[in-house]
């Protein structure tokens, strides 16, 4: 038996057909209880719950016509689908809600009642096979109204802290299952090289081992065991497949121009490492690679993804992507052909689902696509829904509708924020400001949640103003003051006299999403916010920029008339959290994930180009320094041999010609709490060129990995991982050494 799902277990052995062809009946919004009803033992072996998932397949497919199948590799979009009865005369496998899908009244319950109903027709044909549901929740369940939205990708990465975003990954699931859907088209596992791109904000970060460290967030989507492996497990989606962070001149849809040894050292150890975590599914990129579009490239995606890396989930296309293969509107026969032969197993056909159906079937017909290559997208796509349960309860789990925007996920989303948050400058230590200080607040972005959220938010593109409920920077800041009557707030810097302690300026970049937010020429900040900063800088306060946006801006004209700069990010509903470092409640921690350009011209600039930076990727200061280190830091415990009792394992997640990346396990194998801890092993000739979640030391020929400040503590039978690059052969590893610390 497989472990609950997140669709659970039925009480008692169904008969799937019977009760799913009854609740058919009915298109108006059901309790899922309904699905549940005792009925007779499983009639058909695929219904049989008991047998092994590759059991159930085998038996489907061979009950399936070729309607059947086409439909199952079918995705359309909600809103395209009248009536929606066509979800059971064409089979449709899958249906998505777009960037700017929604449901009316906007609330958890409208949409888990429209999934429902949705569900209803596709349980309602004859081999009950239900549809699978996706969405871009990529920051949060973020088309639903009151949600929590959790900052974006670009601020988690600061964070470098991937156990929280695990913990995300898992709030993020359940608010998404609260909805009734089973598929989130997230993460984005771009390695993001040029700051002009409109998703930069998507990104982890500039380098593989950061972003390849953030893969945690698929264990949190989907449960540590993969698809299904613990309740309210959503599909996670890996993209986009492969280098879309990488096009020249940072431009969406563009063109990757590497050679194969660059394109798998820095953008395919992401994906590697989403595979090795079992991701579900993996969606490709618009972008083409030297010139071919990877929509149409088998050896991307069959050779590399599915056979070398070993993917066993199914390829997902992008919005219409297909359509673009030959470069003209409205897609060929040749084009789906080719696309389903290079090795995409479902197509994203959100408005000409009809048209693509009975060409992929004349296809077929042809023999221009074989049956094998039907099956095996068939054997991909089915497999998820039997793992994820879907044929056991296939409706809303009503449970977790409690959960969108509750107060926990609120609670988590601003640790995120507080995490995220880069001191970048503090000349004279005026950060952290005194919560009975005299504040004057100003800026676009100061009381605006919509600006804090930024695209993918309420709509594609997201859009200013109160978009969904939430704490804005200002409401932080107000509700953390002794006395909220001496923060006054004007958003263009009006009426600001000298009596003020400080001004503090919330400002940088308006919602936008892929495409409308590349950036082709300056970068700097827009005129509103340079004459509201001109203001403040008037008055003599010192000025404390707080600057909202996805990306680093070009910022080095302006930094000498600000006394501090806090790159925010995007950081969503939960202001909070900036206050919460604004007024020293917790220092900041976060480290920048891309490195900040001194101009425009550097563009792209990242770690190791030779590039003089304004801010070098990895800077973050923290209170109590101004550019040069803490003098008095917060010592890492330094683990000695016999303090406490673990063991370390290196696993090879990567190699390439002249590299590779691992993992190491650290695990307490004592019966007491460790409070550092220590993994050290001979390097031979090899060179650590990057550690994630740990500090490196390297003598006499040895490296030494340490805890951080956030993961020395380790309970009893726990485990912490960390990972590394390095140049050399990854033959002939040594075992690493560990100790550990207990105590104070």
């Amino acid at each position: 038996m497989r472990p609950p799902t997140r669709r659970g277990r039925l009480t008692a052995a169904l008969s799937v057909a019977a009760a799913l062809i009854t609740l058919a009946g009915s298109t108006s919004a059901q309790p899922s209880v309904a699905a549940e009803a005792p009925v007779a033992a499983a009639a058909l072996p695929y219904q049989d719950a008991s047998l092994p998932v590759a059991d159930r397949v085998n038996d489907l497919l061979g009950r399936m016509t070729l309607d059947d199948k086409i439909g199952q590799m079918t995705q359309a979009d909600k809103d395209s689908i009248v009536p929606q009865s066509d979800i059971n005369t064409y089979r449709l496998g899958s249906v998505l809600s777009g960037g700017d899908g929604t449901v009316s009244p906007n609330n958890a319950t409208t949409w888990a009642d429209t999934y429902d109903a949705l569900q209803r027709q596709a349980i309602g044909t004859p081999l009950a096979i239900p549809m699978i549901y996706g969405i871009d929740a990529v920051h949060g369940a973020n088309a639903v109204r009151g949600a929590t939205i959790f900052p974006h990708n670009i601020g988690l990465g600061a964070t470098r802290d991937p156990a929280l975003v695990q913990r995300i990954g898992r709030a993020v699931a359940e608010e998404v299952s609260g909805t009734g859907v089973d598929w989130t088209f997230a993460p984005c596992l771009c390695v993001a090289r040029n700051d002009r791109w409109g998703r930069t904000y998507e990104s982890f970060g500039e380098t593989p081992e950061l972003v390849s460290s953030m893969s945690t967030i698929v264990d949190g989507f989907q449960g540590a065991g993969g698809a299904g492996s613990t309740a309210a497990s959503v599909l996670a989606t890996a993209k986009h497949y492969i280098g879309d962070g990488g096009t020249t001149n940072g431009t969406d849809q563009g063109n990757t121009q590497l050679t194969e040894a660059e394109l798998r050292a820095v953008h395919l150890p992401p994906f590697k490492s989403a595979v090795d975590r079992g991701v579900g599914s993996v969606m490709l990129s618009y972008s083409s690679w030297n010139g071919v579009k990877v929509h149409g490239h088998k050896f991307l995606v069959t050779d590399l993804l599915k056979g070398e890396l070993g993917f066993k989930g199914f390829v997902v296309s992008d919005w219409a992507a297909v359509d673009q293969l030959d470069g003209q509107t409205g897609f060929t026969a040749d084009e789906v052909s080719k696309a389903i032969n290079a090795g995409v197993d479902m197509v994203m056909v959100p408005y000409d689902y009809k048209k693509f159906i009975s060409t992929l079937r004349a296809e077929v017909d042809n023999g221009h696509v074989a049956m094998s290559r039907i099956d095996d997208a068939n054997r991909r796509i089915l497999t998820k829904k039997f793992e994820l349960g879907l044929f056991e309860k296939p409706l809303t789990d009503r449970a977790y509708t409690s959960t969108v925007g509750s107060a926990e996920h609120r609670t988590l989303a601003r640790q995120a924020v507080r995490e995220s948050q880069v001191l970048l400058k503090n000349d004279g230590g005026v950060l952290p400001l005194a919560k009975s200080a005299k504040l004057f607040v100003a800026g676009k972005s100061a009381d605006d949640i919509g600006n804090m959220s930024g695209g993918w938010t309420m709509s594609w593109q997201g859009r200013s103003g109160a978009i969904t409920p939430g704490t804005t920077v200002l409401g932080g800041i107000r509700a953390a003051a002794t006395d909220s009557s001496r923060v006054t707030y004007e958003r263009y810097g009006n009426g600001i006299d000298s009596s003020y302690t400080a001004a503090v300026a919330v400002v940088g970049e308006t919602p936008y999403a892929e495409g409308k937010g590349d950036r082709t020429g300056a970068m700097g900040l827009d005129q509103e916010d340079l004459q509201t900063l001109a203001k403040l800088k008037a008055s003599g306060v010192p000025v404390v920029v707080v600057l909202v946006s996805g990306r680093p801006l070009d910022i080095a004209a302006q930094l000498p008339d600000w006394k501090a700069l806090v790159a925010a990010w995007l950081p969503g509903t939960e202001g909070g959290g900036v206050a919460d470092v604004l007024f020293g409640d917790y220092k900041p921690t976060g480290k920048l994930p891309m490195t900040w350009m001194r101009s425009v011209s550097q563009q792209p600039i990242n770690q190791g180009d030779g590039k003089d930076a304004l801010f070098p990727y990895g800077h973050g200061l923290t209170y109590g320094t101004g550019t040069e280190p803490d003098p008095t830091p917060t010592p890492t415990p330094t683990p000695t041999p016999g303090a406490g009792s673990c063991t370390a394992t290196t696993k090879v997640t990567n190699s390439w010609s002249g590299g590779y990346q691992a993992d190491v396990t650290v695990r307490n194998t004592g019966t007491v709490a460790l409070t550092g801890w220590a993994a050290s092993w001979d390097l031979g000739n090899r060179t650590v060129t990057n550690v994630w979640n740990g500090t490196l030391t390297t003598s006499g020929g040895r490296a030494t990995v340490r805890n951080t400040q956030w993961n020395g503590s380790l309970a009893a039978g726990g485990t912490v991982t960390f990972g590394y690059t390095a140049n050399g052969s990854a033959d002939g590893l040594t075992v690493p050494a560990c100790s550990g610390t207990t105590g104070a």
